[in-house]
């Protein structure tokens, strides 16, 4: 393998029932300034059925080019279609560095897609650098989430990673963007590991996911049991927010790791973020520190909660809580009457 033969960056556009996953729009800011600080190109491929219309989102979030694969086996996810036509498009144009999201789909995929093209992967990272020899910096949670690893790939090409949803931020959204669609001419080959959807249902009971909450309230182990959460139900139902949780309320099960907050769990960007009851251990901070306000109440002054927090009320939760809830609601009340 001669490593100046690749170059760029390319980032896997995932679609789910024709519409862009929003994953791949942060991939592509991502994506976009690893590509500028290597001096490359920036890549999306596209695989799927009558995609062509989201060529162009494509390019305005950062994309160059954007590589249409379109047939009819690529409508719905199936491992063994969307591998080979990822294979090939890294194949022919040698990228130096590859993104997926680490979705369901894309931690099907990128396993596979390495493997057949015999490189690296790291996967699940939480932050992509790039070194003074222009090595990608991978890192991902490690051990049970108590330490983070950074990993290189040094040996062979492409560099490869799957990255969580929420963690990297989508470029400004830019019209006059110009770039290219290519148009691949892959066909499908309907080897053993070929098979067929016989039948598709679509889940009508939508989850509420806490990555896309504008206001979140989240507890953890001071909340003391999952009864106790039911005043921070109270609180995210004045605010019109979502309840979410700490690792440690979550392996208590007081709460569903689909609500989980940080390194294991999700990383999350509200606008507003109340940590309550919450220590403020390294693994949960790395999963909320971006939120535009975050407002800590705990009991403990000394917690390290209160080293992120914009606003820090030191006190019991089952008080404080129920009393904010309580003044709240008349603030709501009284713009009723108006």
């Amino acid at each position: 393998m001669n490593q100046k033969d690749y170059s760029g960056v390319l980032v896997f556009a995932e679609q789910r029932s024709g519409e862009i996953q929003n994953v791949s729009l942060e991939l592509l800011g991502k994506g976009r300034k690893i590509a500028d600080e290597l001096g490359a190109s920036l890549m999306a491929v596209l695989p799927g059925k009558d995609m062509k219309k989201h060529s162009r989102l494509l390019i305005e979030y950062g994309a160059d080019q954007v590589v249409l694969i379109e047939d009819d086996s690529l409508s719905i996810y199936m491992t063994e279609p969307y591998t080979q036509a990822v294979v090939q498009t890294i194949e022919t144009y040698k990228p130096e560095v590859v993104l997926f999201g680490a979705t369901s789909i894309g931690r099907d995929l990128a396993p596979r897609v390495s493997a057949r093209i015999r490189t690296g992967l790291t996967a699940d990272c939480t932050s992509l650098d790039v070194s003074e020899d222009k090595m990608l910096l991978m890192t991902r949670p490690a051990f049970g989430g108590n330490i983070m690893a950074t990993i290189v790939c040094p040996d062979h090409r492409p560099q490869m990673s799957t990255v969580r949803p929420g963690v990297m931020t989508k470029m400004e959204r830019d019209a006059s963007r110009v770039g290219e669609v290519i148009e691949s001419d892959w066909k499908p080959e309907r080897n053993t590991q070929w098979v067929e959807v016989l039948s598709f249902e679509q889940e009508t009971d939508e989850k509420q996911d806490i990555q896309e909450a504008t206001v979140l309230i989240s507890g953890g182990r001071g909340v003391g049991s999952a009864e106790n959460f039911g005043v921070l139900y109270d609180l995210a139902d004045e605010l019109g927010g979502m309840v979410s949780a700490s690792r440690a309320a979550v392996d208590s099960g007081w709460m569903d790791h689909e609500r989980q907050v940080g390194q294991t769990g999700k990383t999350v960007r509200p606008n507003l973020y109340f940590a309550c009851g919450i220590s403020g251990a390294i693994q949960h901070v790395a999963g909320m520190e971006e939120a535009d306000f975050i407002v800590a109440v705990n009991k403990d002054k000394n917690a390290k909660i209160f080293e992120v927090a914009d606003l820090g009320i030191v006190g019991d939760v089952h008080k404080i809580i129920p009393l904010l809830t309580e003044e709240i609601k008349k603030i709501n009340e009284s713009k009723k009457v108006k």
